[in-house]
């Protein structure tokens, strides 16, 4: 037998494009609208916008139903230029601003005297500090004197959220957390972004499944777990690597 000279080319990850609605969606979406009208009623409350396809779905449903909710997203000065012009879209289109939160200038400095950017990739410690000071304390620091907050997460996301509640008391943060899509699917999330014609990033037709900070967020193959573009240096396993923002919420569970 001769040796095959074909190559094996491994296909970039596309993002679902269902043309029906999936099973069961248009409960879960009824869940979520109510889940949304409790946490609008436990003033004040924000949306945690990461300007993700599961945020903007969210911000999307606070929008038209007229909720109570704040947005809120958190400016590490190292967005993608994708995200920043979503943002931009996305408050032209909807008539709502989005609080730009940003790390306070002495912990860029420290973080600065720490280690430069490229210490990132050879050591957690510093990617962690970079993270802790970039996003979970301008987070923490907005949250306070707030009554719950609301985010995207899901379930299918990654085994290191299949856990995730639709409501809890996050004892990280001191205040009731809200996750209105934790039991939708991949398909169920693209089908209302397709359907409603909810802008999302033009990153998500380029390979990525999820987007975070610029230097630290890759596309992914079309057999990598959806958030292997996330740190993809450190060690990745199904369970996903966190940033931090979540993880003691989520181990209160």
């Amino acid at each position: 037998m001769k040796p095959s000279n074909a190559i094996s080319i491994r296909r970039w990850y596309q993002r679902p494009r269902p043309l029906s609605a999936p099973d069961g969606f248009e409960d879960k979406l009824s869940q979520s609208v109510e889940l949304l009208r409790v946490a609008a009623a436990m003033t004040p409350c924000v949306l945690a916008h990461s300007l993700s396809a599961e945020d903007m779905v969210l911000f999307h449903l606070i929008a038209t139903k007229d909720l109570a909710i704040d947005s809120i997203a958190l400016d590490t000065h190292r967005l993608p230029v994708a995200t920043r012009e979503l943002w931009r879209i996305t408050e032209m289109k909807y008539g709502r601003s989005i609080r730009s939160v940003a790390p306070l200038d002495s912990d860029l400095a420290t973080l600065a005297a720490a280690a430069s950017d490229s210490a990132l990739y050879t050591d957690k410690s510093v990617r962690e500090l970079c993270c802790g000071l970039r996003k979970t304390q301008p987070l923490r620091m907005v949250l306070v004197g707030k009554a719950a907050w609301v985010t995207g997460l899901r379930r299918a996301q990654s085994l290191g959220r299949s856990d995730v509640h639709d409501q809890h008391f996050d004892a990280a943060f001191g205040l009731e957390k809200f996750n209105p899509l934790a039991h939708w699917t991949d398909d169920d999330l693209w089908y209302f972004v397709d359907t409603h014609r909810v802008p999302v990033s033009t990153l998500y037709d380029r390979g990525y499944a999820s987007i975070g900070c610029d230097p630290c967020t890759r596309p992914i193959r079309a057999d990598e777990h959806p958030r292997a573009g996330r740190w993809w240096w450190e060690a990745n396993t199904a369970t996903g690597t966190e940033c931090g923002i979540h993880i003691a919420a989520t181990n209160t569970n």
